[in-house]
């Protein structure tokens, strides 16, 4: 398998642990340092994040791919992700998104892992 082939599995993975409130691979695909910033701008660092994930602060039902954009340079990679995602929100209603996220990643020991993240709607 292809590293571009490695990162857009780890990019469905975590939407399927996202849906699945699956805290342990959330955690062993996003890194210590993993920064998700929000579309309003908020920033939620690793732990916080999982965390309103699986309290249902963000409620994830599904995600269709759409597209996933990959570009590898050594042992960094930056991929974009556009995908309807229906979810909801910080108390927000049920919807579905296209959302975009542009995501920094890292190599170590032949693993990628999910440094940040920026959400944006395409």
């Amino acid at each position: 398998m292809t590293d571009e082939q490695k990162i857009i599995r780890l990019y469905k993975e975590m939407y399927t642990a996202m849906v699945n409130k699956d805290r342990k691979e959330l955690e062993r695909i996003h890194d210590d340092t993993f920064v998700l910033i929000h579309m309003t701008g908020m920033q939620q660092m690793k732990a916080v994040y999982i965390d309103s994930i699986m309290d249902g602060t963000l409620n994830y039902y599904s995600a269709q791919h759409e597209n996933m954009q990959v570009k590898i340079t050594g042992d960094t990679a930056k991929l974009e992700g556009q995908s309807l995602v229906n979810a909801a929100v910080f108390g927000g209603r049920r919807h579905t998104w296209r959302l975009q996220l542009e995501f920094q990643l890292i190599k170590r020991n032949d693993n990628w892992y999910f440094t940040s993240a920026s959400a944006s709607t395409y």
